[in-house]
């Protein structure tokens, strides 16, 4: 049973921007969790690119998109967002959304720590493809 469900994926060009959201399952509580976003590019490791703990809002981001990505809750409508604003074909992949529960990682661990978080992945992921 998915507890979350990420949506938002598409095709743009460089420069591009896009908007995922993870929305969580009815009666999951959004601040119990710590979520973050996951990519898997063609023939690379996942990476946890942008990861937040929505009970304090403390933010994590990888270097390849800081001042690019911005990760935000919404507790009203249970869900966390990922705006990802000029987009880079290197930002091609399959992003998905993670969550564990509070007490088992940091914002900073799930996503510098990815790898070992593949099982808290909920979903298919979402599609994004950035090329002119």
């Amino acid at each position: 049973q998915l507890q979350f469900v990420d949506s938002g994926g598409g095709s743009v060009q460089p420069g591009g921007s896009l908007r995922l959201s993870c929305t969580a399952a009815p009666g999951v509580t959004l601040n119990f969790y710590t979520i973050g976003w996951f990519r898997q590019a063609p023939g690379k490791e996942q990476e946890g690119v942008s990861c937040i703990t929505p009970s304090n809002g403390r933010t994590y981001y990888a270097d390849s998109v800081k001042g690019r990505f911005t990760i935000s809750r919404d507790t009203v409508n249970n869900t966390v967002y990922l705006q990802m604003n000029n987009l880079k074909a290197e930002d091609t992949g399959t992003y998905s959304c993670a969550a564990v529960e509070i007490e088992m990682a940091t914002e900073t661990r799930l996503c510098t720590k990815a790898a070992q978080y593949t099982d808290a992945i909920s979903g298919q992921g979402t599609p994004v493809t950035v090329s002119a």
